[in-house]
């Protein structure tokens, strides 16, 4: 609701709280009634001194966003919920337009594995996880960024997608990473990369970001697949040679041979950080291949030689940000 274009002291009272009798000098801004900084487009509202019917016209009584769950920050008039697992961001209060009723977001799905091939080829890199962002334009975010997503009271599960384990050869090849889902969005987990034709298939497999395929020829995998818009990924690289796997695609950039495609930087959290960077193919030498780190969205590497183990994907991570003052 808003005060109306011809305000009675009852409407005030109506956006605003307060009881019989009525005196408008109880509504300055700051006070008992009228938060400071309240939206009036006829205003502003005055703090002391002079006050006017008219300042109060189209005033509205601005409520914020309220929730809990995750790991809770606070940073300015923001806080800000990281889950690193699986939880529930709880809404107790939804505000409303003239303080803040919707939030920001990160998704960050978790990352293909990297592959193996034996001496004579090379693993290709795993592709990123599906990296998805909503931002009201409060920090500095990534190309990708979209709107901000409304919300309601009620609990949103939240599902943090794990990553994609390494593979080796002449085992199974290693698998796509899992999807990360916060309400309405869904980041796909990332393509797995592409080993030796008994481990799993010399092509990498289509994901968030696709995965690369192994040296000496194998296809990429695509990425932002299923799609969406703005994209939440991008293709991996073929093989280029027996001593080069095709890279695993990032966010923001395909992946190469071997080097995996770029991820995405945003400062969601305040803090600068970039997540879902493509896995390298294997360029040169033999396995094994350390993992990436929990909760980056970033591909594994892949690997060379028999038996060599591939680098795992990196697992997802959910951030959300909202004014909540």
């Amino acid at each position: 609701m808003a005060v109306p274009s011809n305000p009675k002291l009852s409407d005030i009272q109506t956006e605003f709280g307060g009881t019989d009798p009525i005196e408008l000098s109880e509504y300055y801004s700051g006070g008992s009634f009228v938060p400071a900084g309240s939206p009036a487009p006829n205003g502003p509202i005055p703090s002391s001194g002079q006050i006017r019917m008219g300042q109060f016209r189209g005033a509205v009584n601005a409520a914020y966003v309220a929730a809990t769950g995750g790991t809770v920050a606070t940073s300015g008039d923001y806080k800000i919920h990281t889950f690193t697992g699986p939880g529930t961001f709880t809404v107790s209060d939804a505000g409303n337009a003239g303080g803040s009723d919707s939030v920001s977001y990160l998704v960050v799905a978790g990352a293909g594995g990297g592959g193996t091939y034996g001496l004579n080829g090379a693993g290709g890199g795993g592709g990123a996880g599906g990296f998805r962002e909503g931002s009201d334009g409060s920090y500095s975010d990534s190309p990708l960024a979209t709107t901000t997503l409304p919300v309601s009271v009620q609990g949103y599960p939240i599902t943090v997608g794990g990553g994609g384990a390494g593979g080796t050869r002449p085992n199974a090849g290693p698998p796509n990473g899992g999807n990360s889902i916060f309400s309405t969005i869904t980041s796909t987990g990332g393509g797995r990369g592409g080993g030796h034709p008994l481990s799993g298939g010399q092509s990498g497999t289509p994901g968030g970001s696709g995965g690369g395929g192994s040296g000496p020829s194998g296809s990429p995998g695509s990425g932002n697949s299923p799609p969406v818009s703005p994209p939440q990924g991008n293709n991996g690289s073929s093989g280029a040679g027996a001593n080069a796997g095709g890279g695993g695609g990032g966010a923001t950039a395909s992946g190469s041979a071997p080097t995996g495609g770029a991820g995405g930087t945003t400062s969601i959290t305040a803090s600068s950080f970039t997540k879902s960077t493509g896995g390298n193919g294997r360029a040169s030498g033999v396995g094994p291949v350390p993992s990436e780190a929990a909760n980056t969205g970033n591909g594994g590497n892949g690997a060379r030689g028999d038996g060599a183990l591939a680098g795992s994907g990196g697992s997802g991570i959910v951030i959300i940000r909202y004014k909540f003052q």
